[in-house]
């Protein structure tokens, strides 16, 4: 299923190349969190992209890094997001080595903070002529 308002990730809806996570990163961050940095630009295109970045000497483990970018994927299909190219990256360490790699803990922290950060992108509603007081 493609389409407006779909849950997919399909390639369109990603950042792949060099040049264009260079470009977005060239701008301040928008938000930040306790572990994350949302970077964001808008999109040339009708629908939002996304990129993820997280480095290895921030989540030693593979299986964390993956956890991290499943859960950023499925909160970026199931919010609604305005059209913009966002970035989330990782930018303090989430465990060591000698902890646990995943846990629910971890998943509950990150769908949280991500959550958060993703929300800040909803699309903004129009705002009307205010509203005219009411007469007695």
């Amino acid at each position: 299923m493609t389409g407006e308002g779909s849950h997919d990730f399909a390639r369109a809806r990603r950042i792949l190349k060099t040049d264009e996570f260079s470009s977005v990163f060239r701008l301040r961050p928008t938000q930040k969190s306790a572990h994350f940095v949302l970077y964001t630009r808008p999109s040339p295109l009708p629908h939002a992209r996304l990129g993820i970045v997280a480095a290895k000497r921030f989540a030693p483990r593979a299986v964390t890094r993956n956890t991290i970018k499943r859960v950023t994927r499925e909160l970026f299909r199931t919010h609604e997001i305005q059209a913009v190219d966002c970035i989330v990256r990782l930018a303090r360490p989430v465990n060591t080595k000698a902890g646990p790699a995943t846990n629910s803990a971890l998943k509950r922290l990150l769908h949280a903070e991500l959550s958060r950060l993703l929300a800040s992108q909803r699309p903004r509603r129009p705002v009307g002529p205010a509203p005219a007081p009411p007469t007695p």
